[in-house]
């Protein structure tokens, strides 16, 4: 399971119940701009806080998980969850203490002096604090089938999913730490691993691809990608292009893992707070980013665990930092 984080800040409005009743209403003690399990969490507890907290929910509400069939690793569900329910449920627990959601769309931001402005499509709202919470997206690979078979063979995560393809064949494409983890990660369940990567060597550090190269439920085939993914109401089949020969082949398989990165969402901000060079939120301190009042929950920075019970997590600790904040800055709200 993914965290589902949010994959931008681009919404159109989807509810009645995600408006706000008075349209001259632009200033809030806090802003959490996306709505995956970090941007609801940090709403639950900033709004549960006496904050008057808005969240502006991004591309997708939910984010991921909105995709997602059903979770059996989030907490407090013996018989598991499907993914939409959960994050409905979600936005629906941070709206009962009082969170405002909006599905609009954030064009710019201006977190160079307080209160900071966040502007959407249709207005520009103010507010003390932001938690910048857009998640990231697997990279994908662009191919016939990719969308189709999402949630129904295609994952981005084996962590989350490999539990459900016990005893079967798997795809794992890529060559970095990523995927040479993942494919070692899903000898776990699986009767066989192919590893498919379009060089011929990979670019996993040598200890991952010692370990590797040691398990023989992990079979390697180099100077190749995959082209089309095939199946009925589940996948069950990839094709196979080696770049060499130009040959093409099928392989029978429940699932393919694509393992080639993650972008997170946050070019909006690259101009006012510090990215890596990848993309990712660099934080000071805990959720803090190199500007005061401005913090980030989940994808955006996490780059290790990327699943909801830590974006959620995430979400909390932002919300923590916010209140503290806020509290030491009261005499400027």
């Amino acid at each position: 399971m993914m965290s589902g984080d949010a994959g931008s800040a681009v919404l159109e409005t989807r509810d009645d119940e995600a408006k706000i009743s008075d349209k001259t209403k632009t200033k809030f003690d806090v802003i959490i701009i996306g709505a995956g399990p970090s941007g609801y969490t940090a709403g639950i507890y900033c709004s549960r806080a006496g904050y008057d907290t808005l969240i502006l929910s991004g591309l997708l509400p939910g984010g991921q998980l909105v995709n997602t069939t059903e979770v059996e690793n989030y907490p407090g569900f013996e018989n598991g969850i499907m993914g939409p329910d959960l994050m409905i449920d979600m936005r629906k627990q941070s709206q009962r203490m009082g969170t405002t959601i909006i599905d609009d769309v954030v064009v710019d931001v201006d977190f160079r002096r307080e209160p900071f402005k966040v502007l959407t499509a249709s207005e520009e709202f103010e507010g003390r604090a932001v938690i910048i919470a857009t998640g990231a997206n697997p990279r994908k690979l662009g191919i016939e089938g990719e969308e189709a078979f999402a949630g129904k063979g295609v994952s981005y995560c084996a962590t989350c999913d490999g539990p459900f393809f016990r005893n079967q064949e798997i795809v794992v494409s890529g060559g970095g730490d990523s995927a040479v983890e993942e494919a070692t990660f899903l000898t776990k369940f699986a009767t066989k691993v192919h590893l498919v990567h379009r060089r011929d060597e990979l670019r996993a550090s040598k200890v991952m691809q010692e370990r590797a190269f040691n398990n023989e439920k992990i079979k390697f085939v180099f100077d190749t990608t995959v082209t089309e993914i095939k199946g009925d109401q589940k996948m069950k089949q990839v094709v196979l292009k080696n770049l060499k020969t130009n040959e093409e082949s099928t392989l029978d398989a429940e699932a393919l893992f694509v393992a080639i990165g993650h972008v997170p969402n946050t070019q909006l901000f690259k101009d006012q707070i510090d990215l890596d060079a990848e993309g990712y939120i660099v934080l000071k301190n805990k959720t803090h980013t190199n500007m005061k009042g401005i913090f980030a929950a989940g994808d955006v920075h996490d780059r290790s665990y990327r699943q909801a019970i830590t974006a959620a997590a995430f979400g909390c600790m932002a919300a923590i930092d916010v209140d503290k904040y806020l509290t030491e800055n009261a005499d400027k709200g």
